[in-house]
């Protein structure tokens, strides 16, 4: 369990700044036996370059063989444990987008998706439409009425939605509608205990009426619903560190799970790495910790597309000197979970770990950025929860433990 006394205790005000650069999903596979992952085939020099100069490691997010949702895996980076500190996706999404979610209020992360003549799945994804093109479809979503209920829809982005039903008495602890796999049908929400079957039998009217809605659409023709669940009250991050800090993100649910842990939001004009890290730089003055969150590692994985995250890999490398010249003094290269191509979802594979602290990093012998040199270096393999107190300590913000 994370030990927030502890860090209470021990922390200490510094003018230091810590840099967490999260690329989703960053772990990968050789697509054949004896090949590449897509972060050794991608052209890193600067990456490799701050491989060489600092240490590297993998992290664990949940346990080992167990695979980590995005909700658990980036509270584990920020030192929540997350089989303690339960979140579910649906208030991540709904906080990312300005939903308000309190507690007794019962959020829902939704995909649109693509089903048959039959009412069977082809498309989980409904073909990733465009967000543009999504935004109309949510709206007649939004008209749905139940009775007993207020439900407020929004679009995330994407094929993705967000769902919050407020009225009397709803328990969150509801089961998933998405059944994970092409060619079955759509579940109907299902009550996980008896305090919640009311709020099940009121998303279940919802999806009847948003199934309505959509029916006409040639690809988002029916919705699943993931991730029900409220308010957790987490514990806030800046006062567990005593630090001022910022999300950098352009994907809702990144920003909703900072804002659920006291972090402000930046804006960023664009989606690229390049100016999330603009973004970092406008506001550097303003905080001691940045959060920087890149997504397309992860899509590109769930794709298949080994190719499109290796190019996604090398943005994020082109981009780095934007980071570098603000003069971090720890930064912190890393993903939340590993999302291989060749496995095309999440997976319970350790996560490639680089940090760089000029002034006080053991460097080990490592040369490069990849998961090969991550399980020789230095750092070891460790608990992901321990990824704050590594920080900290290396920004000179932890006071010694005992006499």
């Amino acid at each position: 369990m994370s030990d927030f006394d502890r860090m209470r205790e021990l922390q200490q005000t510094a003018s230091t700044k810590i840099v967490l650069l999260v690329m989703d999903g960053l772990g990968g596979m050789a697509m054949r036996p004896g090949g590449l992952t897509e972060l050794e085939a991608a052209e890193t020099p600067n990456l490799d370059r701050i491989a060489v100069e600092g240490a590297l490691g993998l992290s664990l997010p949940i346990a080992p063989g167990i695979t980590p949702g995005s909700g658990p895996a980036h509270l584990s980076l920020f030192g929540y444990d997350p089989l303690h500190y339960v979140v579910g996706r649906g208030v991540l999404e709904a906080i990312g987008v300005g939903m308000q979610v309190h507690k007794g209020d019962v959020a829902a992360r939704g995909n649109f998706c693509t089903v048959d003549s039959a009412g069977k799945i082809i498309d989980r994804r409904a073909g990733r439409i465009a967000s543009e093109a999504a935004a109309p479809i949510v709206e007649r979503m939004a008209q749905v009425n139940v009775p007993g209920v207020a439900t407020e829809v929004r679009p995330v982005k994407e094929y993705r939605f967000a769902v919050v039903m407020r009225g009397p008495d709803l328990g969150a602890h509801i089961a998933d509608t998405d059944p994970q796999q092409t060619g079955v049908e759509p579940l109907p929400a299902r009550a996980l205990e008896p305090g919640s079957n009311k709020a099940a039998e009121h998303f279940n009217a919802w999806i009847h009426g948003a199934r309505q809605a959509v029916a006409g659409e040639p690809k988002a023709n029916a919705v699943t619903l993931r991730g029900f669940s409220t308010d957790p009250a987490l514990p806030q991050f800046p006062e567990i560190y005593g630090l001022r800090a910022a999300c950098v993100a352009v994907y809702p649910m990144y920003k909703g799970v900072s804002r659920l842990v006291g972090m402000e939001l930046e804006d960023v004009q664009g989606d690229m790495p390049a100016d999330e890290f603009a973004a970092v730089a406008r506001a550097w003055t303003r905080y001691d910790f940045f959060f920087i969150h890149i997504k397309k590692t992860d899509s590109r994985g769930e794709d298949g597309d080994f190719d499109g995250k290796v190019a996604v890999i090398e943005s994020v490398d082109k981009a780095l000197p934007t980071l570098l010249d603000l003069k971090p003094d720890v930064l912190a290269v890393t993903g939340d979970h590993s999302t291989p191509a060749r496995m095309k979802t999440h997976t319970w594979h350790p996560v490639p770990f680089l940090l760089w602290a000029p002034g006080t990093v053991r460097s080990d012998d490592q040369t490069q950025f990849g998961e090969r040199s991550c399980a020789h270096g230095g750092l070891g393999t460790f608990p992901t929860t321990q990824v704050m107190p590594q920080l900290m300590a290396h920004a000179g913000r932890l006071i010694k433990f005992g006499a």
